[in-house]
């Protein structure tokens, strides 16, 4: 039992129109990584990296913090990540280090976020959230799988990196916040790109996407 929970409030972009087209709007493409897979239970947030988009480009605009996670890091992580407890033993706290990200978020009049399999970072933001006694308004979320599924209809869940390759677009440093963000981000605007082709050019139609009410046509490759 966690009691009341108290409520962060930031603008995150919420009202905007729904024929607002995706080349005006900006999103928040973000990653997290953690001390494992068990995010309900023992495994806690150690790093969060977000590069923002706008305009259908990538920006220069980026963001990147470790956390105390307050437990060891798994040799494994270590091993996956290249985060060590080092990085981590002066770190923010979980909740003072996604207040920064919402800041980041705030600063630059975000709309939405994104992700590749957004489910799992959306469960670490809410969860430590939950921890520290807060709840937040999450903004729109997008996830570029839900866009790979509708371009590639019946495609087997890959690897980001395989994504990058198959849709040739640039790959960062693999299993980092920033790096995997970066890596998602200029995919995210390439697939963005496709759509538009198909006609998929406002927030409505994304939305329409996602929740899979737009009829599928042929991918334009």
């Amino acid at each position: 039992m966690f009691g009341r929970r108290k409520r962060l409030s930031y603008n995150l972009g919420q009202s905007i129109q729904l024929d607002t087209k995706l080349s005006d709007m900006s999103f928040t493409v973000f990653d997290t990584e953690t001390t494992g897979f068990s995010i309900s239970k023992d495994d806690r947030l150690i790093e969060i990296g977000a590069v923002q988009v706008e305009h259908l480009q990538v920006t220069d605009r980026t963001f990147q913090t470790f956390t105390n996670p307050n437990r060891d890091i798994p040799e494994s992580i270590t091993q996956l990540t290249s985060i060590e407890q080092k990085h981590v033993e002066n770190a923010p706290t979980s909740f003072k280090a996604i207040k920064n990200f919402f800041q980041f978020v705030e600063e630059n009049q975000s709309s939405g976020w994104v992700g590749h399999h957004l489910n799992f970072d959306r469960l670490v933001i809410a969860k430590e959230l939950q921890r520290a006694s807060y709840s937040y308004n999450e903004p729109s979320t997008f996830d570029t799988f839900d866009l790979i599924d509708y371009l590639i209809p019946a495609c087997n869940q890959r690897d980001l990196e395989e994504y990058a390759d198959i849709f040739d677009t640039q790959t960062f440093e693999r299993h980092r916040a920033l790096g995997d963000a970066m890596t998602t981000a200029h995919l995210f605007v390439e697939l963005l790109k496709r759509l538009e082709q198909q006609g998929i050019t406002t927030l409505a139609h994304l939305l329409r996407l996602k929740n899979g009410k737009v009829q599928r046509e042929i991918a334009m490759f």
